[in-house]
């Protein structure tokens, strides 16, 4: 696994949010909880590929914006239709205000 790298600032994603990350080719859902909790996914939902960043967070699922499958932003398990293969998940810590994620 590689090292950590800086995603974003905590502020800006809004309180039960998510931010589009993109590094090294690839693309991240970065999440933030109510209570500033940050939590990283794969950024493209596994039913279209439809950018997760687009969707809805509540509590701690994301809603895809195209199908409404469902997601637990916290270890990327599939929780509803049409949803049915896991996204992958990242760590993810705050350093000073910075969204750092681990990926590889």
């Amino acid at each position: 696994m590689s090292g950590w790298v800086s995603a974003c600032k905590l502020d800006e994603i809004e309180q039960e949010g998510v931010k589009r990350f993109d590094h090294a080719g690839k693309t991240y859902a970065v999440y933030r909880s109510a209570s500033d909790e940050v939590f990283c996914t794969d950024g493209l939902c596994t039913h279209e590929a439809v950018h997760l960043a687009d969707g809805l967070v509540m509590d701690y699922d994301i809603e895809c914006p195209k199908h409404s499958g469902v997601f637990d932003i916290r270890t990327g398990a599939a929780k509803s239709p049409p949803a049915c293969k896991n996204l992958g998940s990242y760590a993810a810590k705050l350093e000073g205000g910075v969204v750092m994620v681990q990926v590889g």
